[in-house]
């Protein structure tokens, strides 16, 4: 099986994007399953994995609902408030779906990444721990201290980073992204989405090389068995098309790779990680 690991769907009606106006023309579209499938189906791959992208449980909501007419959604990744005391009960709720396969914590979004390491928190990342949830985490590079700190109070999580962290690829910088991915991988429970990259480099002048030390890096901490293939489409749109972002990743393996590597970079990590 071949999988997409991380895209996203809406509807611009629905208004759940406050950030998708008629300024990004690009991205102030519709974005659902029949749009694509051509690339899917261009690329041999099988499935998606529907990332929610907005602060709300009515996101979720929708998407469950949209998985449920579409085979290619092979799972979805729901929203949750851990800072929310009902929060349990909101994700068994979206549990109850058979397509619902975890949440993402977005703390990208957080004016103090440091609020993950509140006793609240650590408290909702122990429970999720304790039962396995698979559970993203979208962080940019400049918040990955307070997630180290994270990850070894929290050693069991059974997390994926979203976009290999963000780190600063327009500005070429390494450090000290580098050395933090390092010190989270070793955690054997944490995976890595290589995802979002195009987005974080010069959006009319990156090169596939601009790519290269950051993919390598990642899949020399990670090993083969711990990356996952991901678009960011629609948002990748931004700074890329569907096949170039395939292109990208495709450039930066290893010619050493085998099949059995290859394919568990695109599609099979992502079935054991969601447990699809």
């Amino acid at each position: 099986m071949r999988i997409d690991s991380h895209q996203h769907y809406w509807k611009i009606e629905r208004g759940d994007y406050g950030w998708i106006t008629p300024d990004i023309p690009v991205l102030y579209r519709d974005f659902l399953p029949q749009h694509l499938e051509p690339h899917l189906n261009k690329h041999k791959l099988d499935g998606t994995i529907v990332v929610q992208a907005a602060a709300t449980l009515a996101e979720t909501d929708y998407l469950l609902t949209l998985s449920e007419s579409s085979d290619t959604i092979l799972g979805v990744v729901a929203w949750l408030d851990l800072a929310d005391p009902d929060y349990r009960n909101h994700y068994e709720r979206f549990a109850q779906h058979p397509k619902c396969v975890g949440f993402r914590v977005m703390i990208q979004e957080m004016p103090d990444a440091n609020a993950i390491l509140a006793p609240s928190y650590l408290e909702a990342f122990t429970y999720f721990a304790d039962k396995g949830i698979p559970i993203d985490l979208l962080v940019v590079s400049h918040q990955l201290t307070p997630l180290v700190e994270l990850l070894d109070k929290v050693p069991g999580l059974h997390a994926v980073i979203d976009h290999i962290a963000k780190p600063r690829i327009k500005a070429g910088e390494l450090e000290p992204w580098k050395s933090q991915i390092s010190q989270l991988a070793a955690h054997p429970n944490l995976f890595c989405k290589l995802s979002g990259m195009v987005t974080e480099a010069d959006h009319d002048n990156w090169q596939p090389a601009d790519f290269l030390p950051y993919i390598e890096h990642a899949l020399e901490a990670f090993g083969y068995k711990r990356v996952m293939f991901g678009s960011d489409w629609p948002v990748s749109l931004l700074a890329a098309s569907y096949d170039e972002v395939v292109s990208v990743l495709e450039q930066a393996l290893p010619q050493t790779w085998t099949e059995l590597e290859r394919e568990r970079l695109f599609g099979r990590n992502a079935k054991e990680f969601y447990r699809i």
